[in-house]
């Protein structure tokens, strides 16, 4: 009798505009990015292919870069016609950008070192942003809320940015940078970056929402200490629309797409 082949591990790179979805994690009785991508790839391997991905994003929210990873019957001996064959059964809104062997233990969800965001955000009406940028109604102060966004480097305990009763054994996070820059000169459009090795579910959307107030002159730079220090999420900003949220860049280890199977 042959040996069954073994299997080869793969890391997806994908992005999506998530508008048109229940973030992208698996969920009963709403289509999720996962949901898409699995069925198009096991259509295309002929056998049902199961992912996990680096992380979940929240209903709306889009993905300039996304990792997840598979276990698939056999080595690609063609990626790019792989590639090719799963990007024709996907919708427009999702594309698979690579295809990356790895090593049997990769875990796209556990082995990631950093994580990128940024959240987008425009004054005055502008049909073209519709849905991936959040309007508002005048220009916040980008350097208070600079000032206040340095400030959350001091800290690592952010159980006031988190969505309540989430499953989480700790709110520690280490953020490595956060701040604003404009994107326009009268500074009428701008983006929030935002980096740290994990977040926490609703964390970036609650502290964009933190600093606009600051930005708006309704508290002082000093308050988002205060929010910190409490620990209480009903101290923070309001969460802010998912249409403005990308995650950008999911990072791991130096030279960990190198460790291929023999």
């Amino acid at each position: 009798m042959q040996a069954e082949a073994k299997r080869q591990r793969y890391f997806l790179e994908l992005a999506y505009n998530g508008g048109a979805y229940h973030g992208w994690q698996i969920q009963q009785n709403a289509r999720t990015v996962q949901e898409v991508v699995e069925h198009a790839l096991s259509t295309v391997c002929r056998t049902p292919i199961n992912s996990v991905g680096c992380g979940r994003t929240d209903t709306g929210v889009h993905a300039k870069q996304l990792f997840a990873h598979v276990d698939l019957p056999q080595r690609v001996n063609d990626p790019d016609l792989l590639i090719h064959q799963v990007n024709a059964l996907l919708p427009s809104d999702i594309a698979l950008k690579s295809l990356l062997p790895v090593h049997p233990d990769a875990h796209a969800r556990f082995d990631a070192i950093q994580r990128s965001y940024e959240y987008h955000a425009h004054v005055g009406k502008n049909p073209f942003l519709q849905g991936f940028s959040w309007q508002l109604r005048e220009v916040p102060d980008l350097d208070a809320m600079n000032a206040a966004a340095s400030i959350l480097h001091e800290y690592t305990d952010f159980s006031c940015f988190s969505k309540s009763n989430t499953q989480v054994f700790t709110n520690n996070c280490r953020i490595d940078e956060a701040y604003w820059t404009p994107m326009s000169e009268d500074a009428s459009r701008m983006v929030f970056h935002i980096s740290a090795d994990r977040f926490l579910r609703n964390m970036v959307r609650a502290i964009v929402g933190t600093l606009l107030e600051i930005g708006q002159g309704r508290h002082p730079i000093s308050h988002i200490r205060q929010v910190i220090e409490s620990r209480d999420r009903s101290n923070a900003g309001m969460s802010v629309p998912a249409e403005g949220l990308y995650l950008t860049e999911v990072r791991y280890p130096e030279a960990y797409f190198d460790q291929k199977s023999p």
